[in-house]
């Protein structure tokens, strides 16, 4: 069976977060960059159903695993 391909935007849709290319811009750019100790889903910015989501698709190398690395790494990335 194939999995699922998700977006960056359908990863923010799912966050409840506003996915237009602006906002994910501007969200990435107000809550990073983390430190790199800081694994994505403890970051400040998450509430509590988000940050489980977040640690349960990495946990479970579930659909969404490819593109919460994705966020994650554009969190971590130095401006």
């Amino acid at each position: 069976m194939e999995q699922p391909v998700h977006q960056f935007s359908d990863l923010f849709e799912q966050l409840g977060l506003a996915s237009d290319k602006a906002s994910i811009e501007a969200f990435i750019s107000e809550h990073g960059p983390l430190p790199a100790t800081t694994a994505i889903a403890e970051a400040p910015c998450w509430n509590e159903g988000q940050a489980a989501f977040l640690r349960e698709a990495i946990a479970d190398d579930a659909d969404w695993a490819e593109v919460v690395g994705h966020l994650d790494a554009a969190l971590h990335q130095p401006r």
